[in-house]
């Protein structure tokens, strides 16, 4: 099977994009879903977070929900408001979010390149997300939310990406918070034919964001899979953007108390492994190593001590330093996962949200990351290794309802 491959869209009347397009299912509470569809019939909210159209003590997971998903699918197809290409071809979206410009491919992806390992992944997976995006496919027949992929750098690739967008779009939508996503379609032969083996002499590709998504539908495939006959459950949906193009936030941290410490004796322990001077306003580290400290009406710099970095490509990260010199030794937080004592706010929020949670005395301390790069992602994904949890927070988000992947 060949790592990615054109597939006939499943796609919103160009003058119903806008109404269609939506966040990522996974960004909004139901609470918040159902505010963002009202009096929106047509929002794709209907589809991926389909318990807003049921009473509101609705279980998320229960039969019914997925079964009203199913059920708004096909009222929108029978609408007219989604019709799907009659020939496969891939995609081309592009992001804008303020000054920054990202451009992918929309593409199906093997399911075999992902189980074998050449679309790599960097995190672990919980097995209930991952069969509540089993049913949501077993449901629709369809993969309607994009894996967030990246491909290493290739200029080959990036030439074509121009050509894709060379003409005009089919959709362009300014979402609610500013966000433009635009949509060209790649049917010319000769152009699907150069994209496809552009990405077939590349070594891998890296999930980015969707690793429950992905895993799902590696389930599913293997499910469907009854003959030796390639089948559209053998690869899932995919947005795949050039590497260098792609920008990690910082995922900061935020800790409810200083276990049993004053502000002052927890500076003191933590000065063995980091240089700690005070800062006379917020601290947006500026390089790796580099990290933030807010305790209440005061902002600290600290560097951690160069004698720590070391070459694994998980221990080296910014986030592993603080587990393992200050968040586990001295607070006593060593499962990120579990620990209640500790939340983690996205740098889309600024630092001012960190300053909020300190100074409401909701948490006693905030630390300012910064950010994971590409790079390092790469590196340990490369290594077969699984990065700490809230490592990295992509922006800007892709939008759901533009192209689904329908399972024939």
């Amino acid at each position: 099977m060949s790592l990615i491959k054109p597939f006939r869209g499943l796609r919103p009347a160009p003058q119903h994009a806008a109404d269609v397009a939506a966040p990522p299912y996974d960004v909004l509470s139901t609470e918040e879903a159902r505010i963002r569809a009202n009096g929106k019939p047509w929002s794709f909210l209907h589809i991926s977070k389909p318990e807003i159209d049921l009473p509101v003590d609705t279980d998320p997971y229960a039969p019914a929900v997925y079964a009203k998903a199913a059920e708004n699918l096909a009222k929108m197809m029978q609408a007219g408001i989604l019709h799907r290409d009659s020939q496969p071809s891939y995609y081309a979206y592009r992001i804008e979010m303020g000054n920054h410009t990202q451009t992918g491919f929309v593409a199906a992806a093997s399911v075999e390149a992902y189980d074998e390992g050449r679309i790599k992944k960097h995190e672990f997976t919980r097995p209930d997300k991952e069969d509540d995006r089993v049913r949501q496919i077993d449901a629709l027949n369809a993969q309607t939310g994009p894996v967030l992929l990246a491909y290493p750098d290739s200029r080959q690739a990036d030439a074509l990406l121009s050509q894709a967008c060379a003409g005009a779009p089919v959709a362009s939508v300014a979402a609610d918070d500013g966000i433009v996503h635009t949509i060209w379609i790649v049917s010319d032969a000769t152009l699907i034919a150069d994209i496809t083996a552009a990405f077939e002499a590349m070594p891998a590709l890296y999930i980015a964001d969707g690793h429950h998504r992905s895993a799902a539908a590696s389930r599913v495939a293997a499910a469907r899979r009854k003959t030796v006959v390639e089948q559209s459950s053998d690869y899932f949906l995919a947005v795949i953007f050039p590497q260098h193009q792609m920008r990690i936030m910082d995922y900061n941290r935020v800790v409810k108390d200083l276990n049993g410490l004053s502000p002052e004796e927890f500076l003191r322990r933590i000065e063995g492994s980091y240089a700690v001077a005070p800062a006379c306003a917020a601290v947006k580290p500026s390089c790796p190593g580099e990290v933030g400290l807010y305790l209440p009406g005061r902002w600290f710099r600290l560097n951690i001590d160069p004698k720590l970095f070391v070459a694994d490509p998980v221990a080296r990260l910014d986030v592993s330093l603080l587990s393992e010199h200050v968040l586990g030794p001295v607070l006593g937080i060593t499962d990120l996962r579990r620990d209640k004592r500790i939340d983690f706010v996205g740098g889309i929020r600024g630092l001012a949200e960190l300053e909020k949670r300190v100074d409401s005395g909701e948490m006693s301390a905030a630390f300012a990351m910064y950010p994971t790069r590409m790079a390092d992602l790469m590196a340990v994904a490369d290594a077969g290794q699984v990065m700490p949890p809230k490592s990295t927070w992509f922006e800007p988000k892709l939008a759901d309802g533009l192209v689904s992947h329908v399972l024939d």
